[in-house]
């Protein structure tokens, strides 16, 4: 029997795969016990797109308590982060709209490789 977790992954295998063809980004935010995961996908490269991304956190005073980067071929990106104010609520759709105009912009920068 197949768990839940490995038909989950072998689904988002499958998504990741279908946006490379289409070279799209990919931007999925969960909610944690406390803060979130983050993951960016690009089937490309982007030069610049990490500091992009960092610099939305910084704004909206989100800790990255882990992270792991990959840039070589394609652009992958996940984090955990925490907000550092726990007055301010900000939930999982609004960090994923953020991090989704760090996109945006930086795609209008034309910062791509």
């Amino acid at each position: 029997m197949v768990s839940k977790e490995q038909k989950r992954a072998a689904l988002h295998e499958q998504l990741q795969h279908l946006r490379s063809l289409t070279n799209s980004h990919a931007v999925t935010v969960e909610t944690l016990e406390k803060g979130f995961l983050i993951n960016v996908y690009s089937a490309k490269g982007c030069s610049g797109l990490l500091v992009s991304i960092l610099e939305v956190f910084e704004e909206m005073r989100l800790t990255v308590l882990e992270a792991r980067v990959s840039c070589t071929d394609t652009f992958r990106f996940q984090a955990v982060g925490e907000n550092e104010e726990e007055r301010d609520t900000i939930d999982a759709h609004t960090v994923k709209e953020a991090v989704g105009q760090a996109i945006k912009n930086w795609s209008k920068g034309g910062d791509e490789e």
